[in-house]
């Protein structure tokens, strides 16, 4: 791995709100190596520094809101030539329960307006993802003011489960081990399935 981004708005007013689960992640990434996350004007973001077996892996938290996160993931992307399947991005995902954390190697943006401004800026979906779950409002109409709201107490106790849970998978997300990674973490007990899947439906028989 090159470049890891977590996703979310910037500002003390998004900072506790479910649209900001990446930046929650690689936060805690950066504290738990002593990495400070420092403006970086020219890619309209804050940025820090992890070196790991003589290679620098760069940390990246767009400061261009969510909808505008390829402007900033795009120009890091190309200054340091990380090509997409080196970059992971870490993001909030309704389609998953509040707890669950899934790895998986390009796809779709499910409605993600900071993947879809990803893909388009990078020229390709073939990039590794984090997701995040936040759970779902239950109705279309509803999505926006839910993501841009705080999760509740036992929401945000879940969710800061599953961001120590995968953060656990580092040394081999790091190293490129992404496969065994997503094994490891999908095979978590403790890590809830998507409602209604097969692995859901395996899991409680």
């Amino acid at each position: 791995m090159k470049l890891i981004v977590g996703l979310g708005n910037p500002g003390p007013n998004y900072q506790a709100t479910r649209h900001n689960a990446g930046f929650w992640w690689v936060e805690a990434l950066a504290a738990a190596h002593r990495v400070a996350l420092k403006p970086e004007p020219r890619f309209r973001g804050v940025s820090g520094l992890i070196s790991l077996d003589d290679r620098a892996i760069r940390l990246l938290l767009p400061q261009t809101y969510m909808n505008a996160s390829g402007e900033s993931v795009g120009a890091m992307a190309r200054y340091f030539k990380a090509p997409p399947e080196e970059i992971l991005v870490i993001h909030d995902d309704l389609d998953l329960p509040p707890g669950a954390a899934r790895l998986k190697l390009g796809g779709g943006s499910g409605g993600h307006n900071g993947l879809k401004d990803i893909v388009a800026h990078l020229g390709t979906a073939h990039f590794w993802r984090l997701r995040l779950g936040i759970g779902h409002p239950g109705g279309s109409r509803d999505v926006v003011d839910y993501v841009l709201d705080a999760p509740s107490r036992e929401e945000a106790a879940k969710i800061d489960a599953a961001v120590r849970r995968s953060l656990e998978m580092w040394p081999l997300l790091a190293r490129g081990q992404c496969q065994r990674a997503m094994l490891k973490l999908h095979s978590d007990p403790d890590n809830p399935p998507k409602p209604g899947s097969s692995e859901s439906k395996v899991s409680s028989s």
